[in-house]
């Protein structure tokens, strides 16, 4: 899989797929969670899904004999783990605010809530 943007070896699809997507996907949405959970700004999230990145793309190197820090490589995996630490952030704030303040919110789908009316 080499593309102009993402530069990967001859099983690149499915080493991107393992490594970015599955493992980093999943690691992501949990601290994505876990940061909403305790309560913590929601700035963090940028922080974690660089560091997350950085782990990905070693995952890359080390096991798949991939670039390091290829500049495209290491965007599109940001874009994807930030996208996904941002989602599971966003459903368990929803949930926390329903659960927790349930006379003041309620929870509008998954990654929403709304406020009730009195």
């Amino acid at each position: 899989m080499t593309t102009a943007l993402y530069d990967a070896g001859p099983n690149g699809f499915w080493v991107f797929l393992l490594c970015t997507i599955i493992m980093g996907g999943a690691t992501a949405f949990v601290t994505g969670r876990s940061i909403a959970e305790t309560w913590r700004p929601f700035w963090q999230i940028p922080l974690y899904a660089t560091l997350l990145m950085l782990v990905v793309r070693f995952l890359h190197f080390s096991l798949f004999d991939e670039r390091l820090l290829a500049v495209g490589n290491c965007l599109v995996d940001y874009v994807i783990l930030l996208t996904t630490a941002t989602v599971g952030h966003r459903t368990m704030r929803a949930e926390q605010l329903a659960r927790q303040y349930y006379w003041l919110f309620a929870q509008s789908g998954p990654l929403g809530w709304r406020r009730k009316t009195t």
